[in-house]
């Protein structure tokens, strides 16, 4: 997973840090993917996000 595309599914940089509950700095440090086990635990916590994305877009 990109971090570009982790920031706009949880809508800022701020708050994917709250979600995961590390610092923004931490999320900052993240080279263009992230690491893997991170995009696993955003993918399970904004799952419903994700699908609720996708039932608008039909």
């Amino acid at each position: 997973m990109k971090k570009i595309d982790a920031i706009a599914l949880a809508g800022s940089k701020a708050k994917l840090a709250r979600l995961l509950k590390v610092s923004k700095g931490a999320v900052s440090q993240w080279g263009e993917d992230i690491p893997e086990l991170r995009a696993l635990q955003i993918e399970k916590l904004l799952k419903n996000k994700k699908h609720l994305l996708n039932h608008n877009e039909a």
